[in-house]
């Protein structure tokens, strides 16, 4: 009769753990673009992040893009309507859908990266962060301790308020480290703000031709103008979101890095663990946020950013970031005021 007994406990724990494998293959996360892919290197993040995700929860991945406001409306009711568990959208520009879709599918949990509706969120609706300010003001130092002309320069996409993340916190910590240095910004603007490499390229070079001899692209996938720009008028540029140094023919000095990938993935883990309402603020203490230069030295070496070869500027911008983090330089966040 024991053995009886243990052959069926031992039948059901079997049954049980197959039961939970077939449930965790049955979940899915579904990825909402703001925008097509392409080369944008934030949204390949997005994507990346989300496929990681569901790996690790044993859950199937899938993306829907988006070209529209409407569309990622329509894509957010679809992935709703198709059960999955998880959505993931990134940017403001997916708040206003976000908002309105959750509410309609209690069972399944979004998650907004890089944006959080205002006021009151239902309890399956999460945010995470970045405090790219953080990251932008390092940049900035390290323009201004790199430059030879004291003019710097970045190129923004459109003129908003979360931009000046980018501009602001560049030009501030360009300040910290030289008071009297010129900081120039251009705006790519046009129907396509956010994936128009021709008109960055335009707008680097003018900055370029104004005196601005390292620039900070921050122009997402428009940096690929300013990458072919860069070679061709012999300015230097710092970029964003991921490590592009090796694309630069040797012109890239660093880059303001996002971790939209580890983000994700440290969200995904709080809301299978049951959180409601998650919010989450990403900067450089939390490792969200952050810079090639603060890599291991062995990873800072094999990059391929310019800032690998000068070790005075490296200590000089490990220490702001040790600063920052210990709360001994206040970086201002320019949506603060908003």
């Amino acid at each position: 009769m024991k053995k009886l007994i243990t052959g069926i406990l031992a039948a059901g724990v079997a049954l049980a753990g197959a039961l939970t494998s077939a449930s965790a293959a049955d979940k899915s996360i579904i990825y909402v673009s703001p925008n097509p892919i392409g080369n944008n290197p934030f949204l390949v993040l997005g994507r990346d992040g989300t496929e990681a995700a569901a790996a690790k929860i044993g859950a199937e991945a899938s993306t829907i893009e988006s070209d529209t406001p409407q569309a990622i409306l329509e894509n957010l009711y679809a992935a709703a309507n198709e059960g999955a568990d998880i959505i993931v959208a990134l940017s403001f520009s997916a708040v206003d859908a976000v908002s309105e879709v959750a509410p309609t599918a209690p069972d399944t949990q979004f998650l907004i990266v890089d944006a959080c509706p205002q006021g009151d969120r239902p309890d399956n609706l999460h945010c995470a962060v970045f405090r790219e300010h953080e990251a932008s003001f390092l940049m900035g130092a390290m323009a201004a301790l790199s430059t030879d002309s004291n003019t710097l320069g970045v190129v923004g996409p459109i003129d908003i308020p979360f931009m000046h993340r980018f501009t602001d916190g560049f030009a501030d910590g360009a300040r910290h480290v030289k008071p009297d240095i010129n900081v120039e910004v251009r705006w790519v603007g046009g129907q396509n703000p956010f994936s128009d490499p021709v008109r960055a390229k335009e707008q680097a070079l003018a900055l370029n031709a104004a005196g601005a001899d390292v620039i900070y692209a921050a122009a997402a996938a428009g940096n690929f103008g300013i990458y072919e720009a860069a070679p061709e008028a012999g300015f230097r540029i710092i970029g964003v979101d991921v490590n592009h140094c090796p694309l630069s023919s040797d012109t890239m000095y660093d880059v303001a890095l996002k971790r939209v990938d580890q983000v994700i993935l440290q969200s995904v883990d709080k809301i299978m663990g049951g959180a409601k309402q998650d919010f989450a603020s990403y900067g450089l203490a939390e490792n969200g946020v952050g810079g090639v230069v603060l890599s291991a030295d062995a990873d800072l070496e094999a990059s391929g950013c310019l800032i690998a070869q000068d070790k005075e500027t490296v200590d000089a911008v490990r220490k702001i970031a040790d600063q920052i983090v210990a709360g001994e330089i206040k970086v201002n966040d320019p949506l603060a005021a908003q």
